[in-house]
């Protein structure tokens, strides 16, 4: 009820600014401005309304897909309109005396809530399904000429609910997945974000994507129901297990803290999946001396592990895994991308946030995602597909 309040609160603060802004403007402007206000205000309670008035499973892809819509909403509506009307309040306190308002103050407000909610709109509309192939070449000293310029496709942190009445781009990335020819797959999980119902019949599509040696993929700690609000453990177990289905429906084999080994030609990759439970700031990681165990002498090793920060821990210089893959992080969703420069906030909570990483013979790679997590929309910091190729250093 406080948030219903607050909202109207606003709404109603927000009409008595418009009011000030336009009263010197012409009908026409006064007319448009005051339209676009309750085109978006009928946007903003309508899906409050929706999400309210929703009374199916919590973790139906309609549902998340709703929820994340309206923080989307909130995160381009709502927090602008408090801008606003904090800056012109505040510049009427200051001529409290005199009556008006700070003009320069008001605009100031107007042009970044504009700004905002345009960033936001675009984030929502394109950049989300800009998906991007990040060619990444990594060498290896003294690898084997059999896997010389092996190709493997990394995909991450689908989280499915985000292409609920989105499933043509999710078919189309499959589709670009296939026109690179990869000889494996691998993913490092987090298929859903709350539980198996999310993941509806988007095993139908991911099952399209195929590779030469086989698809793997781990667990993330999304896939666990750890975030679902109303599981008992006894739920969790049963989604664990659902979501281990829907996984293999899709075409890939489970690597939950165990290996299995590859025969490429004349050689041999180990892969090596570990299990990602728990959430910020309390992950906890799957037993890596399980996952190694049994592992036969392999030309290479390759760990799936979904949260980058393992890497340091449990990883370099303590093992002798070569490459690592990782996701989790989704760059925040948010950051400065171009050809010669990136950055996001992630980068001061996972040091290795994405991108390629080495450190003596050990490379770490970490894919920034597929889909959302929370709000609708990526802000200059588009989804990945990640094709990687294995090229052989001499010694």
């Amino acid at each position: 009820m406080k948030y219903i309040v607050s909202l109207l609160i606003i709404e109603t603060l927000t009409l008595f600014t418009l009011k000030d802004i336009v009263k010197i403007r012409s009908a026409r402007v006064t007319f448009l401005t005051f339209i676009i206000h309750f085109i978006l205000s009928i946007w903003l309670w309508g899906l409050l309304i929706k999400a309210l008035a929703y009374k199916s499973f919590f973790d139906n892809p309609e549902h998340i897909s709703l929820l994340m819509n309206f923080t989307g909403v909130i995160c381009a509506i709502v927090v602008p309109r408090l801008l606003l009307i904090v800056l012109h309040y505040t510049g009427r306190l200051f001529r409290i005396r005199k009556g008006g308002y700070v003009k320069w103050l008001t605009y100031s407000g107007l042009t970044i809530s504009i700004l905002i909610f345009s960033v936001i709109t675009f984030g929502t509309f394109y950049t989300r399904f800009n998906f991007i192939t990040e060619n990444v070449e990594i060498k290896i000293k003294g690898l084997n000429n059999d896997l010389d310029g092996l190709r493997i496709v990394q995909l991450s942190d689908l989280h499915l609910s985000a292409f609920y009445n989105h499933s043509k781009s999710l078919r189309g990335v499959m589709d670009r997945v296939n026109a690179l020819k990869p000889d494996l797959i691998l993913n490092t999980g987090d298929f859903v974000t709350y539980g198996w119902r999310e993941f509806d019949s988007f095993d139908t599509i991911l099952s399209v994507a195929k590779s030469r040696y086989g698809n793997y993929a781990v667990m993330g700690n999304h896939d666990f129901g750890t975030y679902h609000p109303i599981f008992t453990e006894a739920d969790r177990d049963n989604n664990v297990l659902i979501i281990n289905n829907k996984v293999k429906a899709s075409g890939y084999t489970i690597l939950n803290d165990t290996n299995t080994t590859v025969k490429i030609k004349g050689a041999k990759i180990g892969l090596i999946g570990i299990i990602t439970k728990g959430r910020f700031p309390d992950i906890i990681h799957g037993n890596l001396g399980k996952a190694l165990s049994g592992l036969d002498t392999v030309d290479l090793k390759i760990l799936l592990s979904h949260d980058p920060n393992q890497w340091q821990t449990d990883v370099v210089s303590k093992t002798d895994i070569d490459i690592t893959l990782s996701g989790h992080t989704h760059a925040m969703q948010m950051g400065i991308y171009t050809k010669i420069f990136r950055w996001s906030p992630a980068k001061y909570i996972y040091p290795h946030w994405n991108g390629l990483y080495t450190q003596g013979s050990q490379a770490h790679y970490v894919n920034r995602g597929l889909g959302l997590l929370a709000i609708p929309f990526r802000i200059w910091m588009p989804p990945e597909i990640t094709l990687i190729t294995l090229k052989r250093e001499d010694d």
